[in-house]
């Protein structure tokens, strides 16, 4: 089975987050992202660039998990989708763009932080046994 994939992005929460309410009134978590860039050097060093800054939103259950848990100045990992748009201003039509979050979480390469494991039960669990149990019949070819 071929892998599944989207378009990811990382970077910093460059704005306090803000929360708003769509239409059809779902959550929708939104921020300016920060991205650092670096020119790699002939020595083997890198030079810091300035960042680019970017919009990022989410909606629903993952607008209001981020609402929660994140805050300006954390590290980002993002999975979703580019979404261009475009707003009038002062008579003028421009062309917009945003990341749209269908998952995001913090950067474990740049954050600390502890997993609270207490909401797994007995159901995880027992999934997480077939799994492993489907792990090894595809590897072994037998279920024994």
């Amino acid at each position: 089975m071929a892998f599944h994939t989207q378009q990811s992005l990382s970077g910093f929460i460059a704005s306090e987050p803000q929360q708003s309410v769509t239409e059809n009134g779902d959550t929708r978590f939104y921020v300016r992202i920060g991205q650092p860039h670096f020119r790699h050097e002939y020595s083997g060093s890198f030079t810091a660039l300035e960042p680019t800054f970017h919009d990022l939103v989410a909606y629903r259950a993952t607008a209001e998990r981020a609402l929660a848990r994140f805050a300006k100045g954390d590290s980002f990992v993002a999975e979703g989708y580019v979404r261009t748009f475009q707003v009038e201003r002062d008579g003028e039509t421009i062309q917009r763009e945003e990341f749209v979050a269908k998952k995001i979480g913090h950067d474990l390469a740049r954050t600390n932080y502890q997993v609270d494991l207490t909401h797994r039960d007995a159901s995880n669990t027992s999934r997480d046994t077939e799994v492993a149990h489907e792990t090894e019949v595809a590897h072994t070819g037998s279920g024994r």
